[in-house]
C-alpha cells in the first residue's frame, strides 16, 4: 500500500460510509450496504463505485479475502473531523475560528455542561498561552 499522506476531503456520501466502516472495522461491499439500509437510495453498484473512489483516493483501505473485498477507513474520524472543520472555517467564516464557534453557539441550545467543558477548554487555552 502506498505510503502517501491522506488530503482527500470525503464528500457527504463518503462520510456516510465512512461511518459505517469507522464503526464495524473490515467490510464487504454488502455490509456496508445492509447497514445504510440497503434501499433504493444506497444502491448495492453505488455503495461499490463509491468504494473504490474512496480507495483511489486513499481514504480507505481493501484487502482480499476470497472472492470478497474488505474495505476499512484509513482515514481517521478525528483527522476528518478536523478537516472538514478547517474546511468549513475556510470556505464559509472566511477563516474565522471565533465566527464559527459562535454561529455555533447561537444557533444551538448548548446544555450547562457542554457549556462549563467549553469555558474550561478556553481557560486551558489561554493558561497554554502564557
Amino acid at each position: 500500500m502506498s505510503a502517501k499522506k491522506n488530503n482527500a476531503k470525503p464528500t457527504e456520501k463518503e462520510l456516510e460510509i465512512l461511518h459505517v466502516l469507522w464503526q464495524k472495522g473490515h467490510c464487504s461491499v454488502k455490509e456496508v450496504h445492509q447497514e445504510m439500509g440497503g434501499d433504493a437510495s444506497n444502491g448495492y453498484t453505488t455503495i461499490l463505485k463509491f468504494l473504490q473512489i474512496m480507495f483511489e483516493k486513499n481514504i480507505v483501505s481493501r484487502q482480499k479475502s476470497g472472492k470478497l473485498h474488505l474495505y476499512k477507513a484509513i482515514a481517521t474520524k478525528e483527522n476528518t473531523k478536523q478537516q472538514m472543520v478547517d474546511k468549513i472555517i475556510d470556505t464559509v467564516f472566511e477563516g474565522s475560528a471565533s465566527q464559527l464557534v459562535m454561529s455555533a453557539l447561537g444557533n444551538n441550545k448548548s446544555s450547562k455542561e457542554e457549556l462549563n467543558a467549553i469555558r474550561k477548554y478556553l481557560d486551558e487555552l489561554e493558561e497554554g498561552e502564557k
